[in-house]
Order: structure tokens, then C-alpha cells, then sequence
């Protein structure tokens, strides 16, 4: 079995099925990661309520969707990313100032780039929503 990026099959899975305008969609298989990437996208409004079902083969999620998502997807390689850069970042791949979120893994877990800022912390870019 090849080495997939969980992390963009997750990204790539939302985006289709929101393309579709499904209601919910499966994605599989899961990580740790990725169900940080799902809480985020969750309490910023991107995604509805999401179940992580352990089938002992790498497991599954089943994710409400809310057509809340345009496009997003995973950044890779993950950059790293200081507090005072993520203006740069937002430039490169968000269409507009407000609009949308950049997510960064931190010491402190997954959130989107505004609560990195406010916190005043840096991590690495692991993906983007809008």
C-alpha cells in the first residue's frame, strides 16, 4: 500500500464532496492530525459534527458538511512559520484578507493562523480553507 498523505486525501475528499454538494462524505483513513484539523475546521464553521469510527484498518471519519468550503487544501512542504509571517502566507493562498483561514500545527495543537496570532505563536503551515 503506498504512504498517503492523510492530511491531503482528507482536504482533496472535502473538497470534492462539497464541490458535489453531498451533505456528508467519508474519509478514510485517519490520524491524530487529522481529527485536530477537524475540531479547527469545526469551531471555525467549516465542517458540521464529524464521527471517528475505529474499523482497525486505519479508520474513518463521517463528516456533516455545511458548503461552507470553496477550496481547500493541504500545504506541503509544511513551511515554518514565525507570527510576523503569516501575512505573506495568507497572500500566497487565501483570495482575499478576511476571507478564509491558514491552518498551523503548533506546540499548543492545530488552529487557524488568527488564533496563532493572537496567541503570538509560530508553527508550521499544514493546510488552508476557504
Amino acid at each position: 500500500m503506498p504512504a498517503t498523505n492523510i492530511l491531503a486525501n482528507l482536504f482533496v475528499t472535502l473538497y470534492n464532496n462539497e464541490a458535489r454538494r453531498r451533505g456528508e462524505c467519508t474519509i478514510l483513513p485517519t490520524s491524530k492530525l487529522g481529527v485536530d484539523v477537524l475540531n479547527t475546521l469545526k469551531k471555525e464553521g467549516y465542517v458540521g459534527d464529524f464521527k471517528h469510527i475505529d474499523d482497525k484498518r486505519g479508520g474513518k471519519f463521517k463528516i456533516k458538511l455545511l458548503a461552507k468550503i470553496t477550496k481547500c487544501g493541504a500545504i506541503s512542504p509544511r513551511f515554518k512559520v514565525k507570527t510576523d509571517e503569516f501575512n505573506t502566507w495568507e497572500q500566497q493562498y487565501l483570495p482575499a484578507y478576511d476571507r478564509g483561514m491558514l491552518l498551523v500545527t503548533t506546540n499548543q495543537g492545530v488552529m487557524s493562523h488568527h488564533d496563532a496570532v493572537q496567541k503570538g505563536i509560530g508553527g508550521f503551515l499544514i493546510g488552508y480553507v476557504y
